[in-house]
């Protein structure tokens, strides 16, 4: 089970730092992705990361801006969002399996889901 959190409204430029509380796999061990959904878009990949040790992987629309963490103590993940522009707008969701895969940007990669959390970036 996967439970994310920290989404908001924000401001261009601003940052925020959003949460997946994870049971059921561990962090340390498994791998956790990142995807997100803007209004009457596909969902799309942001970032995954496997088992530690293992560089995460980012999309380029977030490269350089984002960064995936994880506190293997609270068996959690973390995606740090820094100069948000509003085309970062979307729900984003957190995702798992228990093995890294090749095919890591695919949502049919992922067996868990958590439930979403709202970032809107407005001025």
């Amino acid at each position: 089970q996967l439970q994310a959190c920290g989404g908001g409204w924000v401001q261009p430029g601003d940052s925020l730092r959003l949460s997946c509380a994870v049971s059921g796999l561990s962090v340390s061990t498994s791998a956790v992705a990142w995807f997100r959904q803007a209004p009457g878009k596909e969902r799309e990949f942001v970032v995954a990361a496997g088992e530690r040790g293992r560089p995460p992987r980012y999309s380029n629309s977030v490269k350089g801006r984002f960064t995936f963490s994880r506190d293997n103590g609270k068996n959690t993940a973390y995606l740090q969002m820094n100069s948000l522009k509003p085309e970062d707008s979307a729900i984003y969701y957190c995702a798992g399996r228990r093995l890294w895969i090749t095919t890591y940007t695919k949502n049919a990669s992922y067996d868990y889901w958590g439930q979403g959390t709202l970032v809107t970036v407005s001025s």
